[in-house]
């Protein structure tokens, strides 16, 4: 993982042309996306419709990353971050945890541009595997070039699901996805785009990468 300093990310949302401004705490986000390798060492599941140690793992619901993410912790010594309502409707985050989670968009979004302030941290065939690219697949992780922080396939290969809640008023338990896919265009793998799908959507092209908070 890598240690990601404190700042400042403003983020916006084209749909309501709204933007907001979010500081952030020092916290280590993983390098690439978890991988297939990853995510079977911790579950015993190999869940993605492609197959290949080094693939990034996909076909994941955010309910199945935050299982994850909890499980990993245990796995390693680390406080769970996350606690699932009894009714199997909501899950709180213990801010006071030391384990593995899912960024928020803003730390998704801060990362990503690693102090750039371009739509890209790069040239998009040199950093990311899309549709214009990719030959309708995906690509194992560390492939592309990464950002000056970095961090690998922050933009393509698979989406990244978030910690963040979309629009609770418009989408209500919709989370949050980042970063763009194999399958996009290039519009779509973009800093600062933002897509939505529910907590129990699972699909190709949608996968994960984990953090923690606090510095090393």
């Amino acid at each position: 993982m890598i240690s990601i300093p404190a700042g400042r990310v403003t983020l916006s949302d084209r749909r309501t042309q709204r933007s907001w401004t979010v500081e952030l705490r020092p916290y280590r986000i993983a390098v690439h996306p978890v991988t297939q390798t990853e995510y079977e060492l911790v579950t015993g599941e190999r869940p993605s419709a492609f197959r290949g140690d080094a693939l990034p793992v996909e076909s994941v619901s955010w309910w199945d990353a935050i299982q994850f993410c909890n499980a990993r912790s245990v796995r390693e010594g680390l406080t769970p971050v996350y606690h699932a309502h009894a009714d199997g409707e909501g899950v709180d985050w213990d801010t006071s945890a030391d384990g593995y989670r899912l960024p928020t968009e803003a730390e998704w979004e801060y990362a990503c541009r690693a102090g750039t302030t371009g739509p890209r941290y790069g040239p998009l065939d040199e950093i990311a595997w899309y549709r214009g690219n990719s030959g309708e697949r995906i690509h194992d992780v560390g492939g592309k070039r990464p950002n000056p922080w970095g961090l690998y396939d922050m933009l393509g290969n698979v989406w990244n699901w978030c910690w963040d809640i979309y629009d609770a008023e418009v989408y209500g338990s919709y989370r949050v996805l980042r970063g763009g896919g194999w399958f996009d265009e290039h519009w779509s793998c973009r800093a600062s785009v933002r897509r939505r799908s529910h907590p129990t959507f699972h699909t190709d092209d949608v996968g994960f990468r984990v953090v923690r908070s606090g510095a090393d």
